[in-house]
């Protein structure tokens, strides 16, 4: 009778602590989402879009299209960069 005892104590245990694992790997999932969602907004911010683009990390499919976009579209920041050495060169 007591070795029934110590089983379902050890299980209660055992489970206690997938229970905090898993509560540590939601925890640092979150965080890990949070930090990679700030890096595309400012990305975003400094390519010349809206920073609220970045949040578009979160939408599954278009995460993957925003990456290509962002790496082979024409970004504002480099049309405003030709465009003022045109300018300095008519000068």
């Amino acid at each position: 009778m007591e070795s029934m005892v110590h089983v379902s104590q050890g299980t209660h245990v055992a489970s206690g602590f997938a229970l905090l694992l898993m509560m540590f790997g939601i925890f640092f999932g979150l965080i890990a989402v949070a930090i990679k969602v700030l890096i595309f907004c400012r990305i975003f911010s400094k390519a010349g879009y809206s920073w609220a683009l970045g949040l578009l990390i979160l939408v599954p499919i278009a995460n993957i299209i925003m990456a290509f976009y962002l790496a082979f579209a024409d970004w504002p920041v480099q049309k405003e960069l030709r465009q003022l050495r045109q300018q300095q060169g008519k000068q």
